[in-house]
């Protein structure tokens, strides 16, 4: 609950940035209410975090400051000490339209238009979360539902690495576009034309980034096969963290890297 309730608080602190056209500090707001938090329960009190409703009706009504944030708490608590014989009283239905109306007054209609026109991947998260969280009824495993599935349509997407083949005379030059690490090696190996015999094979990695031994090995891999051709294998463009990781990593020797 602590990670959901931060999460809706950056949510939060986002919107009303927006609503505002102001900047907060992300990482202020979040030691803020951790020790608040924290402070709260060695006194037996429950956790809390930024809520959008309320915030977002708060903006609307022209409020631009933490006084308003402070004002709404002080009346909160007026209500429950001194008028909570009164509050209590109020019926259910009335205080069930004030939500809905909230709700309403919060929702961001145009969202239905995003959906049309989104990436497939964005809209199945969304529709995912919402549905997980209705039919839960706990926002907290909407949440985790809606990161794992978002950060596997990423991974997914990322990898997809692609591997451009030009011949120019002797010289054969397979350039890599993408993120090469352990999920994207199958797709990258199958794409490599390793029948090519005595010529020059120059692998270009001015467009790609290795993040694993994975990546280092299907190097490896890929100049030990040319090899056995009588190709010479040059391995060129490296950035300077994968020029390091295969520095440390590969088999390869000073021959095969410009």
């Amino acid at each position: 609950m602590a990670i959901v309730g931060l999460v809706e608080s950056l949510l939060t602190a986002k919107i009303v940035d927006d609503a505002t056209d102001t900047y907060s500090s992300k990482n202020r707001e979040s030691r803020g209410q951790g020790i608040a938090n924290i402070v709260t329960g060695l006194f037996g009190g429950m956790g809390g975090c930024a809520m959008i409703g309320q915030s977002v009706i708060n903006v609307k009504s022209g409020a631009n400051s933490r006084l308003s944030t402070f004002s709404a708490g002080v009346v909160l608590i007026f209500m429950i000490i001194v008028l909570g014989g009164l509050v209590v009283q109020i019926p259910m239905p009335i205080l069930a339209g004030i939500m809905v109306m909230v709700s309403v007054g919060t929702f961001d209609w145009n969202s239905f238009k995003y959906i049309k026109s989104a990436p497939k991947t964005d809209a199945v998260v969304m529709i995912l979360t919402v549905i997980v969280v209705l039919m839960t009824h706990n926002l907290a495993i909407g949440v985790v539902v809606g990161v794992i599935f978002s950060a596997l349509f990423f991974a997914t997407k990322i990898s997809k690495v692609e591997v451009i083949s030009e011949e120019f005379g002797k010289i054969n030059r397979l350039s890599f576009n993408g993120q090469i690490f352990f999920v994207s090696i199958d797709s990258m190996m199958e794409q490599i034309n390793f029948e090519i015999e005595n010529s020059t094979i120059e692998l270009n990695f001015n467009n790609a980034h290795l993040w694993d031994d994975s990546a280092v090995d299907a190097i490896d891999t890929m100049v030990r096969k040319f090899e056995e051709k009588n190709n010479v294998v040059r391995v060129v463009k490296l950035n300077s963290d994968s020029r390091k990781i295969v520095s440390e990593l590969s088999q390869l020797n000073e021959n095969h890297l410009n």
